[in-house]
């Protein structure tokens, strides 16, 4: 009888490979992501032109896109893989590359080295911020980031930039504070420091009328001075991961003088067996 040859199956081994290529993507959130993606890509173009005040707004801008796209991600049961992936892209040009460009333009190009060793900080704080935060996602608590967030990072430098333009500045005049913000804004990417995540809000729950009123009281609080009120509270979100930190780490030094000593070490131990009780000699032969 004559054998038949193992051939394999072609047809079923390239199926996977063709069902792979034939996979599509969400069109819902990506397109808040490539919207995010423009606005940053937009804030470099207008820095280039020196049209500063129109790309700080714009990283602004990508700032909303970008919480946008995740929630209705969540919302609409459409994350995948290639959505997070791409929403990391795009966080490093809008809050990494565009920042930091927008910023040296500004100000800091007028420092020489050390204006673009501060941008470059900031941008290398950036991408390391987004790859820790990818590798950790399954790790750390929800309810804070380890690190200023990249787009809390952007909104310091980008509001510094349009409070300073709203006020008449130009960048050369406040490049030393330029320089110390935008390293400021690079190293506190990068720390261990952990700041509020907001995620503990549930937006499918019911809450108090008061909070709709307080809710409106600061959007209109916001309107009335764009630049100053979104810097100010981006600035003390800031500083409050570090006030959080130092009032913890006293907290625990506190904690650690008042504690009693429960356990004593073995040395301790053998000293006490060693030592004679009140009232006895530590002569064998003695009497009380």
């Amino acid at each position: 009888m004559e054998a038949t040859p193992n051939v394999p199956d072609t047809d079923h081994t390239a199926a996977p490979l063709m069902d792979k290529r034939r996979r599509g993507i969400y069109i819902l959130p990506n397109l808040f992501t490539t919207a995010a993606l423009f606005a940053g890509f937009y804030a470099i173009v207008q820095a280039m032109n020196d049209r500063f005040e129109y790309a700080a707004v714009a990283i602004f801008v990508a700032m909303v896109l970008d919480g946008l796209d995740g929630r209705i991600a969540r919302l609409t049961h459409t994350q995948s893989e290639f959505g997070a992936e791409y929403d990391s892209l795009s966080d490093m040009v809008s809050f990494g590359a565009a920042p930091a460009l927008v910023m040296y333009e500004w100000a800091l190009q007028d420092l020489g080295k050390l204006g673009w060793i501060a941008a470059f900080i900031y941008c290398a704080g950036a991408a390391l911020r987004l790859a820790r935060f990818n590798t950790n996602i399954d790790v750390v608590d929800k309810r804070y980031f380890q690190g200023l967030p990249s787009p809390a990072a952007a909104a310091l430098v980008a509001g510094m930039v349009w409070v300073g333009i709203d006020n008449g500045f130009a960048g050369d005049e406040l490049r030393w504070y330029a320089a110390v913000l935008t390293i400021f804004a690079g190293v506190s990417m990068v720390s261990n420091v952990l700041f509020w995540s907001g995620k503990s809000i549930n937006l499918r729950k019911s809450v108090p009328f008061i909070v709709l009123i307080a809710l409106v009281l600061a959007f209109a609080l916001i309107s009335s001075y764009p630049p100053g009120i979104l810097f100010g509270l981006f600035l003390a979100y800031a500083a409050s991961g570090y006030v959080v930190a130092v009032l913890r780490w006293r907290k625990r030094r506190l904690n650690r003088q008042d504690a009693p000593a429960v356990y004593a070490s073995p040395a301790q131990d053998d000293e006490r067996a060693a030592a004679p009780e009140e009232g006895t000699s530590s002569d064998p032969g003695s009497k009380p």
